[in-house]
């Protein structure tokens, strides 16, 4: 399908879509989105749903596994923050959003990571993943794999290190990975869960509106409008990450996590048609959230569900 016919048919599912839904406590709440979920980040108990178990594509969201496998990596002593991270001739040549790598150009391992986690840099993903494990195909082994031990359901799946589709990706989309890259929105709150449950150092990047590459690159932005950092009118009081993401095939896509007074939570949107409907979306489920952060009606709870 061409890309402006999935825009149109995403348009038409979110018009369809655009209900009133129930949080917790048996507030109707109305935004548009195909999915979403709000979680407390420390007990995984769910504050609100919308098709919770839905596959749909993540478009970067899927980056938060990507993030992960590095931190892992490096923790594990198998790979440095010093390293340095050659830029292949398909990471040079990837669409969408980048920071501009040449072939053959390095940075090293820490700013190839700030560029995906702050920027959403497709081409430092793909720089990354290669050079974790040899080839974007086997750190997508490593991705599944890792979504398994941690409980991730089975409609979640990842296709490419980016997030990107195969229409996308044109001709460097995997022979060996033909699927396109999908995710629950209740797994998608469980992954950014872990991430900063694991390596909360994650947030020291996420916060930031802007880092300081080396050379020509220089300052690079967030592509997060809900930092109080970034001064946008879509500013929000202890919003600090996570993750954007947008492709045709999904739409505007955001997980976002804030934290008021010892309490963290974790909200997921997909599906959105446009970048302020995502971040109005995430307003929306965040003030809920924190308005009923005592409310213990919800019995859903995605860390001791089964998977």
């Amino acid at each position: 399908m061409k890309r402006t016919g999935r825009r149109l048919l995403l348009l038409a599912l979110i018009a369809a879509g655009l209900w009133l839904w129930k949080g917790s406590g048996g507030e109707e709440l109305e935004f548009d989105a195909r999915a979403a979920v709000l979680i407390h980040a420390d007990t995984g108990s769910v504050v609100y749903e919308r098709n919770g178990d839905e596959s749909l594509p993540p478009a970067s969201m899927s980056k938060m596994m990507t993030e992960l496998i590095v931190y892992e990596e490096v923790k594990a002593g198998r790979a440095s923050w010093n390293d340095q991270v050659r830029t292949s001739r398909y990471a040079s040549e990837v669409t969408g959003a980048q920071i501009g790598l040449k072939f053959g150009e390095r940075l090293t391992l820490k700013e190839m990571l700030a560029a995906v986690a702050i920027e959403s840099a497709n081409d430092a993903a793909v720089a990354v993943a290669e050079h974790i494990a040899g080839t974007e195909d086997e750190f997508v082994v490593k991705m599944n794999r890792k979504a398994a031990e941690i409980g991730l359901s089975k409609g979640t799946a990842f296709a490419n290190a980016s997030g990107l589709t195969r229409a996308d990706l044109g001709s460097y989309a995997s022979e060996k990975h033909r699927g396109e890259s999908v995710m629950t929105a209740k797994d998608t709150a469980r992954l950014a869960a872990y991430l900063i449950r694991q390596y909360p150092e994650v947030l020291e990047l996420t916060r930031k509106a802007d880092y300081e590459l080396p050379g020509r690159f220089g300052l690079i932005q967030t592509t997060n409008r809900m930092l109080p950092a970034a001064g946008d009118a879509f500013a929000y009081e202890g919003s600090d990450g996570l993750k954007t993401g947008f492709t045709d095939l999904a739409g505007y896509c955001f997980t976002g996590t804030a934290v008021r007074d010892g309490q963290r939570l974790i909200s997921v949107v997909m599906g959105t048609g446009s970048q302020e409907g995502r971040f109005n979306a995430t307003r929306k489920l965040l003030d809920y959230g924190f308005e009923s952060v005592n409310n213990s009606s919800r019995k859903d709870n995605l860390f001791g569900a089964e998977r």
